[in-house]
């Protein structure tokens, strides 16, 4: 029996989901996608200054797992830059900060308290 998938925590959804040149047809094998935990992984390490275990703690899994997540994202990363390619950001093993959770406590990553602040 396989073991049970862990969800990743995420504070919330990117506000914008695709980026890339403009003006840019999508040909099939010209988009490269992200999901919403590898941003995630981004958004905390690279953003947010989180060391890996700061954002494992933060994303409720191993240090290893964000290693191998982040190390996917910035090729993805790179690939679009690089490239040209459009990149998406969608799908991905996560549920959504619900302010509320073990893994969110509106910490320092969190997005709501950085919404709260600006209030």
């Amino acid at each position: 029996m396989p073991r049970p998938r862990k969800w990743r925590n995420v504070c919330c959804l990117p506000d914008n989901n695709r980026f890339g040149p403009l003006g840019t047809a999508i040909e099939e094998g010209q988009a490269v996608y992200m999901t919403v935990d590898e941003y995630e992984t981004i958004r905390l390490i690279d953003l947010e200054n989180f060391t890996q275990e700061m954002c494992a703690k933060q994303m409720n899994v191993a240090r290893t797992t964000v290693q191998g997540i982040y190390d996917t994202a910035r090729k993805k990363l790179a690939d679009s830059l690089v490239h040209g390619k459009v990149l998406f950001i969608e799908g991905g093993e996560y549920h959504l900060c619900d302010q509320l959770g073990p893994g969110c406590n509106l910490g320092r990553g969190c997005r709501h308290r950085q919404g709260h602040q600006q209030e």
